[in-house]
């Protein structure tokens, strides 16, 4: 019998026994999740199935940040559900400002190594950071784990992603995400898990894995698991690191050379429509956009400052900023990087998802090109189908704005 891979193993441990991809298996849940965008929905599915509390009430969490704060009257009123909710059956609420649903729930250590957490977003794969196995799920689906504490699942094959080599100079991990997605596409990971490997993996900070497996469900993946070698958490927990058996079975295995990768930028409509920055150089652009649960990090506000200090935003050119938490701005508040990016012309927003997604805080006007930091470029991705959204690394767009058209930071 072969070995298991990091998400066989996990869903090993929530089902009771060795299993293997391609079976359906009934699996215990550590802890669910739900936006404003599918809390509203969820909620109304558990009630209609006869739900009073959820299952376990401390490992649920709802967490307004698509909308955040509320920008008409109907939205406030499902944030006013959410609350009622959260206050009559003891869910932990994190509200207005406080900050992206998954920053949250890594950073306040909701998610351990080889847990196994369902989210109604589909960017709950971000939790493979910590080697946990993180999984979008549909509002009525989760309504159902509220009201058992558990669920049903395909057990998903594996793809192998080997880093060889350290990453050149100036090279962040969004632009190995990229390089990830333009090799595999936008579907050629459909319902299979993605586990990253390498030297380049190892040394690693958790933000920057934060970034490679978030990535994953651009993709089509199922999962996004990075291997937890040189893995550090930002808060105490006893856990056992699952690793993969040295004869893990994979469907396939691709390798991206470090040491060869330039700075990468994704063109509209898709994410994997991916080339080197320099092919899109003096691209004019009008508005530059940091943040989201995929680069919105302390680390990713550093490397913006560290471009920018000195510097200005190009005349004609707006650069907005909407850190992943309060605890990313309040720490970057203590840094000095917040004074450095508001004398460089930058515009600070409440922690949340609005621009990323346009519900609001930053919809682009029509014609206009947006250079962001974000995971996805469809039309109308930021509120404006007729918009253009160019996907690159804080460090392409930080330079970018200084010049007002789509530069390389190295």
């Amino acid at each position: 019998m072969p070995g298991q891979t990091i998400a066989e193993k996990i869903i090993s441990n929530h089902a009771g026994r060795r299993v293997c991809s391609g079976e359906l298996v009934i699996v215990d849940v550590d802890a669910v999740m739900a936006s404003d965008t599918t809390a509203p929905l969820t909620i109304k599915a558990f009630r209609e199935m006869g739900g009073k509390n959820p299952w376990n009430p401390e490992h649920t969490f709802l967490i307004i940040d698509h909308a955040s704060p509320a920008p008409n009257e109907r939205i406030a009123d499902l944030h006013a559900l959410m609350r009622e909710f959260a206050a009559k059956t003891g869910a932990v609420l994190y509200d207005v400002g406080e900050g992206i649903c998954h920053q949250l729930i890594v950073e306040n250590g909701h998610v351990l190594p080889g847990d196994l957490f369902l989210g109604a977003d589909s960017h709950t794969c971000t939790y493979g950071c910590l080697a946990a196995f993180g999984s979008g799920v549909g509002s009525t689906d989760l309504a159902a784990v509220l009201l058992t504490g558990k669920t049903w699942l395909k057990v998903p094959p594996t793809i192998k992603v080997k880093i060889v080599n350290s990453l050149a100079p100036g090279i962040e991990a969004k632009d190995l995400a990229l390089a990830v997605v333009g090799e595999l596409g936008i579907a050629g990971a459909t319902y299979q898990a993605l586990e990253f490997h390498g030297e380049s993996i190892a040394g690693m900070s958790l933000d920057s894995r934060m970034t490679l497996a978030n990535l994953a469900v651009e993709m089509g993946a199922k999962v996004g698991i990075v291997h937890p070698d040189g893995l550090q958490l930002p808060f105490d927990a006893d856990y056992s690191a699952i690793l993969p058996d040295p004869d893990a079975d994979y469907v396939k295995t691709i390798t991206i050379d470090g040491s060869s990768l330039r700075p990468l930028v994704s063109l509209p409509p898709e994410p994997d429509k991916v080339f080197p920055v320099g092919d899109l150089a003096r691209t004019p652009i009008d508005y530059g956009f940091i943040g989201t649960c995929v680069n919105g990090q302390l680390e990713d506000l550093r490397t913006a400052a560290r471009i920018l200090r000195g510097k200005k935003v190009a005349p004609k050119v707006r650069l907005l900023i909407a850190p992943a938490s309060r605890k990313v701005f309040l720490d970057a508040l203590k840094e000095g990087i917040v004074e450095i990016l508001t004398e460089a012309g930058a515009t600070f927003l409440p922690s949340g998802c609005g621009p990323c997604v346009g519900t609001h805080n930053g919809v682009p006007g029509k014609g206009e090109v947006v250079l962001s930091t974000g995971n996805r470029n469809f039309k109308g991705r930021m509120g404006n189908p007729e918009a253009d959204i160019f996907l690159a690394s804080p460090a392409t767009v930080a330079a970018s704005v200084i010049t007002g058209e789509i530069t390389s930071s190295c």
